[in-house]
């Protein structure tokens, strides 16, 4: 950080508190998100004869998801940038909503494939406006539980998924899950609308709250510099930082994606769950990693704070974080489902960690605020390949050993890989400058 915003840690007294509303409206819009995306892996088990998918095939249809997701990834960190997440937020919560809805009408593989595929277009969006709603709405210091706030939004929607799905197929049907569920994306949409406007704009923010979030390195178009708003998109594929964070978060999401599609069959046909005990014991590790990336996100702004560096707190948190998502592949050895059940609370609360530090690096590197939706959306494109290669590889492993505990080893070696490219790949964290003509043009990259 700057004099400056060293100076600035502590908001000004009078200042108002907009930012946090504004963040934890977001978080509900995530775990809604995550709940539309979670909720299938939950339902498909007791949707009827007409889905008795192999392995396979369920990979497939969780696969299906992410290829639409992740090819829509770098247009839509570009849309964020160029209108505004309140807009984008608003537009893909409607599309995701109603492709939701739609799944009720799924009568078979190829219908199930499909509307997951064009769901998975409609929540591309999401990820990085809510990105760059932290980096435009956050200081430095304060960015880190900002993140952790929404990006566990992703852990609540699995979570909630659970009891929520199960108790809706108990009352009334597997179609009516997607009906209520679509229903509440749209009124999180009209919210979302009606609440959200950058900082100057917004009514309720005072002043003094503006002046401490652009003191203290929000990144908002007012206080780009100049040089920086000219260089082009295309130019940040260069860098070391961008490229070791797009590998990095696949390799994260590597073993991510295995609690949003195969975890429920896992505990159900691995460890002998039933119905009732998905609903309640399935939702430990979710829970576990909410909290998890919570604190992870507070012990990195405080340290902050007082005056650790940005890199150094970033890279720990990552690195730590992965390392001890590692620990999933020891839960397919491990005797008794409790203490299979232990050990991946503990991988998934690690790997909320280390995406709490991922997802403040849009932020952190982007040499403009008309660039921290970009780079979100290219780590998010490059790291849901994962959501496409893994759920397939799980199946296919599964069905090829007739267990879990080869993928299961499998992705917690890659969860190594990564922390060892966060730790020797990537160079300093800090926006990254481009020397070049006006045009924005590339010589010699700095702080790559």
């Amino acid at each position: 950080m700057t004099e400056t915003q060293q100076r600035s840690t502590r908001p000004p007294a009078g200042a108002t508190r907009v930012r946090w509303l504004i963040i934890w409206v977001a978080f509900v819009g995530l775990s809604i998100n995550y709940l539309d995306r979670a909720s299938l892996s939950v339902a498909l088990p007791f949707m009827g004869e007409e889905f008795e998918l192999s392995a396979t095939q369920e990979g497939l249809v969780f696969a299906a998801f992410f290829w639409a997701y992740d090819a829509c990834q770098l247009a839509a960190g570009w849309y964020v940038d160029k209108v505004g997440p309140r807009r984008s937020f608003t537009l893909a919560a409607i599309w995701w909503s109603v492709f939701t809805a739609l799944t009720s009408l799924a009568r078979g593989f190829w219908s199930l494939l499909t509307v997951r595929f064009l769901l998975g277009a409609g929540e591309s969006p999401a990820p990085s406006s809510a990105a760059k709603v932290t980096a435009t709405w956050f200081p430095t210091q304060e960015r880190g539980f900002a993140t952790s706030v929404w990006d566990s939004g992703s852990r609540v929607g699995a979570v909630i998924a659970l009891p929520i799905v199960t108790a809706i197929i108990a009352v009334f049907s597997w179609h009516a899950v997607f009906v209520v569920i679509g229903a509440l994306g749209v009124v999180w949409a009209l919210v979302w609308w009606r609440i959200y406007r950058d900082p100057r704009q917004h009514p309720r923010a005072n002043a003094a709250e503006v002046a401490y979030l652009e003191a203290g390195g929000a990144r908002t178009a007012e206080t780009d510099p100049e040089d920086a708003r000219r260089i082009p998109w295309r130019s940040l594929f260069r860098y070391r930082t961008v490229l070791s964070m797009m590998f990095g978060f696949f390799c994260l999401n590597s073993v991510i994606y295995f609690f949003i599609t195969f975890f429920p069959s896992y505990l159900v046909d691995e460890r002998g769950f039933d119905l009732l005990e998905l609903g309640f014991f399935g939702a430990v590790p979710g829970i576990f990693a909410v909290f998890s990336g919570w604190t992870g996100g507070l012990l990195a702004d405080r340290a902050i704070r007082r005056g650790v560096s940005v890199t150094r707190v970033r890279k720990t948190v990552i690195v730590g974080g992965l390392v001890g998502g590692s620990v999933i592949m020891f839960a397919a050895l491990v005797p008794e489902a409790w203490m299979a059940l232990a050990l991946l609370s503990l991988a998934y609360g690690s790997l909320t960690v280390a995406g709490t530090g991922i997802w403040s690096l849009p932020g952190d590197v982007a040499p403009s605020s008309r660039h921290v939706g970009s780079i979100g959306g290219l780590q998010n494109f490059a790291s849901n390949f994962a959501g496409i290669l893994s759920p397939i590889a799980i199946g296919a492993l599964v069905d090829a050993t007739g267990s879990f505990v080869v993928p299961l080893f499998v992705i917690g070696g890659i969860a190594l890989v990564g922390a060892l490219n966060y730790l020797l790949v990537m160079g300093r964290i800090e926006p990254i400058r481009l020397t070049g003509d006006e045009s924005g043009a590339p010589r010699e990259p700095v702080g790559a």
